[in-house]
């Protein structure tokens, strides 16, 4: 088992990123998510949280010794389940693979929260668990650890394409 993680601040109110969330997909910095679909999405009347269930569709360049464990399919699946508390100012995500999930299973929380020294910032933590079955236990750590370093890549373009959007966002505030 591998693990990954990583931390950011963003400069924006945590109620501007929390919003913005719902406009990351798709974006230039992230060419491997080709569709997010919404399969439901309720707000719990007691709490108020907004939870909402989403399929993200991914295509990306594996090499071929991996695309010979798994069937030579480059499309993915996965399935992310949100939560945002807007009393509490977070939102909490996670995610795990649908595809080749007897392969390697790969679990993703990623949490936005308001700064508490400063409400003009949204601390962002991003955590992945990455576990290869013991079905292919001979390209475990070779596998897991392509599926980290590609986990790498993805969370700095990631969060370079969602610096995009929000500051594009910001700049249609400015002229509207």
């Amino acid at each position: 088992m591998k693990f990954f993680e990583t931390s950011y601040t963003f400069r924006y109110p945590w109620s501007y990123v929390s919003a913005a969330n719902w406009r990351k997909y798709p974006n230039e910095e992230c060419p491997h998510v080709v569709a997010v679909d919404v399969l439901d999405r309720y707000v719990d009347p007691v709490t108020g949280i907004l939870r909402t269930e989403r399929l993200i569709t991914c295509q990306q360049n594996i090499p071929k010794w991996i695309l010979k464990l798994c069937g030579e399919e480059t499309v993915s699946y996965a399935r992310e389940i949100s939560e945002i508390d807007p009393k509490n100012k977070t939102l909490r995500m996670t995610s795990s693979n649908l595809t080749m999930n007897h392969l390697v299973n790969v679990s993703e929380t990623v949490t936005y929260k308001e700064d508490p020294n400063d409400p003009c910032k949204t601390l962002f933590q991003q955590e992945a668990r990455i576990k290869c079955g013991e079905s292919i236990s001979r390209f475990t750590n070779y596998l897991e650890d392509f599926c980290v370093a590609r986990f790498r890549e993805n969370s700095v373009q990631g969060r370079q394409g969602f610096e995009n959007v929000l500051e594009r966002l910001r700049r249609q505030g400015e002229t509207t």
